[in-house]
């Protein structure tokens, strides 16, 4: 019985969309994006939005947003973690929260005090799909402001060899 009931919620969550697909713009509900797409990691009021952020980290190097209007109607389901996105962030000018805004929850987050830096990281993939492998990584000092960003290569790592330092900004 145990059993049976384990591979019903496999084939269950195997049916679960992680890019929103067969939603439509203007018309599906919250409530349908969360039947298709799941319950999201993170809401987050944006602009008269509100945003469900859906990741899909580490392996599938992607995070979701259904940005979803004041009326509860879907606006537009987005991959956030593109190259385009990345160059919004501006050291020593954007904001924590903007970052949040633009990526959704971290993979992974870390205080480093030695540095008196927070740093947040992504795994996502440059130039597209299919693209690099690499960690974002965004450094913030306590007063809430990016003060770096790096991206990580970490093709090399899939191949066994080793991590590769990216481009640092």
């Amino acid at each position: 019985m145990r059993i049976s009931l384990l591979i019903a919620a496999l084939i269950l969550a195997g049916c679960a969309s992680f890019d929103g697909r067969g939603l439509t713009p203007g018309q599906s509900t919250a409530a349908e994006v969360e039947s298709v797409m799941g319950a999201p990691a993170e809401k987050r009021q944006v602009a008269g939005e509100t945003w469900y952020f859906y990741p899909r980290q580490p392996y599938g190097r992607t995070t979701f947003v259904a940005r979803l209007a004041a009326d509860g109607r879907l606006i537009a389901v987005e991959q956030r973690l593109t190259d385009e996105n990345v160059a919004k962030i501006i050291p020593n000018t954007t904001r924590a929260d903007q970052v949040r805004d633009l990526f959704g929850p971290p993979w992974s987050t870390m205080r480093v005090d030695r540095m008196d830096r927070d740093i947040w990281t992504w795994h996502m993939k440059r130039y597209g799909d299919p693209g690099i492998p690499v960690s974002l990584n965004v450094q913030m000092s306590p007063d809430g402001v990016v003060r770096e960003v790096y991206i990580i290569d970490e093709s090399s790592r899939d191949r066994g060899v080793g991590v590769g330092v990216g481009i640092g900004f």
